[in-house]
C-alpha cells in the first residue's frame, strides 16, 4: 500500500473541535486521517468518521503508539483500544510515536510487538516517527528491509532534514512531513509570501506544494473549512523550478518540536 500524499492532522484538536475538523475535511474530499493515542481524540475521530457515511475502505487511518504502551504486553492491547475508539477493525498504518531513548523498553521489544500487530491484521502497515538515521537503521535491522512504510518527521522549509531524508530515500522509506507549515511561522517568510503572490495562491499552498514536489506526504490540520479547502488545493499547484530552489534555500535548522526524554539526538 502507498502512503497517501495528503491527509488531515489532528494534533492538539479535541472534543467537538476535532469532530468538526474531521467532518468538514471528509466533506471536502480528504480521505487520510492522522491521529495518535496521546492526542486523546481517537474516539472523536471515530465518531466523525462514523457520522460521515464515507466507507471505511475509502479511508486511510493512521495512529501512533504512545511510550507507556511500548512493552510487549501493552502494545497490542493498547492498539486494540485504539481500534475500538476509532470504530475500526484495523488501521492502515501504526507508528511508534517517539524513540524515547530514556524509555527502558528496548526497540527490539516494541518493534517486535508492532510487527506482531501487523501479522495479526490489526494494522496493514507499520512505521516509525521522529527516528534519526541511527535509530531508523536499527529498526531496519530488527524488522527487516521493506517493513517500515514511513518515518513521520518534523519537516518544513525552515527544517529540511536533508541528511535524514537522503538516508530514508536510499533505504526505501517514505517521508511523512508534520509541522510542514511551521506553526504558521513559515507562512510569514517573505520568500514564501512573494511566491504565493506571484502564483495567485496562498502561502500555505506554496509550502505544501513544495513538500509534495519533494515526494513527501503532508498532514496539515485546521479548524476552519476555508483553510481545509485551501490546503487541499495545494495538490494542483505546480511550483516552477526557481520557486522550488528559492524555498530550498530557506533552511535554517528551525526545529519546533524537541521534547526532552522523547526525542533522539537529531542528525546535523
Amino acid at each position: 500500500m502507498r502512503i497517501p500524499a495528503f491527509g488531515l492532522g489532528t494534533f492538539r484538536l479535541q472534543g467537538q473541535t476535532v469532530i468538526d475538523s474531521v467532518t468538514q475535511a471528509l466533506e471536502l474530499g480528504y480521505r487520510a486521517i492522522d491521529t495518535a493515542q496521546i492526542y486523546a481524540n481517537e474516539a472523536e475521530v471515530g465518531q466523525a468518521i462514523a457520522q460521515s457515511g464515507v466507507p471505511r475502505d475509502a479511508l486511510f487511518l493512521t495512529t501512533k503508539i504512545w511510550t507507556e504502551n511500548y512493552t510487549r504486553d501493552r502494545l497490542l492491547p493498547s492498539l486494540r483500544e485504539s481500534l475500538d475508539k476509532l470504530g475500526a477493525d484495523a488501521v492502515d498504518l501504526t507508528l511508534i510515536h517517539w524513540p524515547a531513548p530514556g524509555n527502558p523498553v528496548p526497540p527490539e521489544e516494541y518493534l517486535a510487538a508492532l510487527a506482531e500487530a501487523k501479522a495479526l491484521g490489526l494494522t496493514r502497515q507499520i512505521g516509525v516517527s521522529n527516528f534519526n538515521i541511527a535509530l531508523t537503521r536499527r529498526a531496519i535491522e530488527i524488522l527487516g528491509p521493506g517493513e517500515i512504510a514511513t518515518n513521520q518527521i518534523e519537516l518544513s522549509p525552515h527544517l529540511q532534514n536533508r541528511r535524514l531524508t537522503a538516508y530514508l530515500a536510499e533505504a526505501g522509506i517514505h517521508v511523512t512531513s508534520y509541522m510542514t507549515l511551521g506553526y504558521g511561522k513559515v507562512l510569514e517568510d517573505p520568500v514564501v509570501q512573494g511566491i504565493a503572490e506571484r502564483l495567485g495562491s496562498t502561502a500555505a499552498q506554496v509550502v505544501l506544494a513544495w513538500a509534495l514536489a519533494k515526494g513527501y506526504s503532508v498532514i496539515p490540520s485546521s479548524t476552519k473549512r476555508e483553510n481545509l479547502a485551501g490546503n487541499l488545493r495545494a495538490i494542483q499547484l505546480h511550483l516552477p523550478e526557481d520557486a522550488l530552489a528559492a524555498i530550498d534555500a530557506l533552511e535554517r535548522g528551525g526545529r519546533l518540536v524537541d521534547p526532552e526524554g522523547l526525542a533522539p539526538v537529531w542528525d546535523a
